[in-house]
C-alpha cells in the first residue's frame, strides 16, 4: 500500500487532525508520503517527517498561498498522475473537503467520508463509519483505486516517531479554470486560548444554563482551567453562543485530556462529538440525565452554585 496525506496548516502550523492522520496512515504500514501545498510553507516539510511520513512532496507556489480547492486539485491530480499511489487520506476540515470532493470527480475515484477508523482486514483497507446518529457503526470500502478517504475531525491523536521525511519539490500543472478564483478577503475570528480541536480542557455550556448570560459561569471556570469554551447545537442555534464553538454531530469532535459539561442533557448528537474525552465530568441537576450514562464524574445539582464554587477552588489551588 502506498499512502499519501494531505496536510493542512495554518498561520505557519501543521494542523493536528492532519498530523494525527498521517500518524494514524504509518501505522498501518506500507510506503507512507504526504504533500504540502501553500506559500512559504517548504520548512513545514521537516516537521512531517516526525509523524510518519517517509517522503514529503511540496510545492511552494504563490498561486496556492490562498486556501482555495480548485488549484490544490490540480496539483493532487498531478502527482497521482505521476506517483502511484493506491489511497489519498485527508483530515476533515471545510478545504479538504472541498479538495476531497474534486479530487474524487476527477479521478472518478471513490471517497468514503466521516470515517473514525482504518484497518486493513484479509489484506483490504476497511474503513469504519458511523451511521444511525451514531449509535451503529459500519464497515465501507472501495471498488477501485486510488482510495480516498475523509478522516473525522478529532480521531486521531498525533503522535512523534521521531523519523525524518525526504522532501521532494515538486511544480503542479494548474488549469486555467482553477485560478478563475481570488480570495478578495479571509476573516479571522476574535478569541482568547486555545481553540477547542486543540484545547487540553473543554468546558461546554448547554441549555441548562439557563440563558446566554449565564454563558460567564462557563467562560470563567475555562479561564481558571486554561481551557477552551464549547457549547451544544441547541444554545448556537438559539444565539446563545456562536457557531464555531459548537461540538457534537453538525459540530465539531474534540478529545480533550478533560471535559467538563455544565447544563447539557448528553443527548446522542452531543455525545458523538465528545465521547473520546480522556475524562468527562457532568453537572447537571437532573440525575436520570443521559450524560450520566457515560460521565467517569457526576455532580448532581445547581449548577448556578456548583461552578462558581468550582471556578473559586481551582484559582485557589493555582495560587497555593
Amino acid at each position: 500500500m502506498k499512502t499519501l496525506v494531505f496536510l493542512e496548516h495554518h498561520e505557519g502550523k501543521l494542523q493536528k487532525d492532519s498530523l494525527g492522520v498521517l500518524g494514524k496512515a504509518a501505522a498501518l504500514g506500507g510506503e507512507v508520503e504526504a504533500v504540502l501545498l501553500g506559500d512559504g510553507v517548504e520548512d513545514l516539510a521537516a516537521e512531517a517527517g516526525k509523524y510518519g511520513a517517509s517522503r514529503v512532496h511540496v510545492a511552494d507556489d504563490v498561486l496556492l498561498a490562498a486556501p482555495l480547492p480548485q488549484p490544490r486539485v490540480d496539483a493532487l491530480e498531478s502527482l497521482l498522475g505521476d506517483g502511484g499511489h493506491d489511497t489519498v487520506l485527508f483530515a476533515a476540515s471545510v478545504l479538504s473537503a472541498d479538495v476531497a470532493a474534486g479530487l474524487a470527480a476527477r479521478l472518478d475515484a471513490g471517497l468514503n467520508w466521516d470515517l473514525t477508523d482504518l484497518v486493513e482486514q484479509d489484506g483490504r483497507l476497511v474503513g469504519k463509519r458511523p451511521a444511525l446518529g451514531d449509535s451503529v457503526y459500519v464497515d465501507v470500502g472501495w471498488t477501485s483505486e486510488p482510495r480516498l478517504a475523509l478522516i473525522r475531525s478529532g480521531t486521531f491523536e498525533p503522535a512523534e516517531t521521531g523519523g525524518s521525511a525526504e522532501v521532494v519539490k515538486i511544480e503542479p500543472r494548474l488549469q486555467d479554470f482553477s485560478l478563475a478564483a481570488r480570495m478578495v478577503e479571509q476573516a479571522h475570528e476574535e478569541s482568547e486560548g486555545p481553540s477547542i480541536e486543540d484545547a487540553d480542557v473543554i468546558v461546554a455550556g448547554g441549555r441548562g444554563l439557563g440563558g446566554p448570560e449565564n454563558f460567564a459561569l462557563v467562560e470563567e471556570l475555562a479561564k481558571a482551567l486554561g481551557g477552551a469554551v464549547a457549547a451544544t447545537r441547541a444554545v448556537v442555534d438559539a444565539g446563545w453562543y456562536p457557531y464555531a464553538a459548537q461540538v457534537g454531530q453538525t459540530g465539531k469532535t474534540v478529545s480533550p485530556k478533560l471535559y467538563v459539561a455544565v447544563g447539557i442533557s448528553g443527548a446522542i448528537q452531543h455525545k458523538v462529538g465528545m465521547q473520546s474525552s480522556a475524562v468527562i465530568v457532568a453537572i447537571n441537576k437532573d440525575p436520570n440525565a443521559p450524560i450520566f450514562e457515560y460521565a467517569d464524574f457526576g455532580v448532581v445539582g445547581d449548577l448556578h452554585e456548583i461552578v462558581p464554587k468550582l471556578t473559586e477552588l481551582v484559582r485557589a489551588r493555582k495560587a497555593a
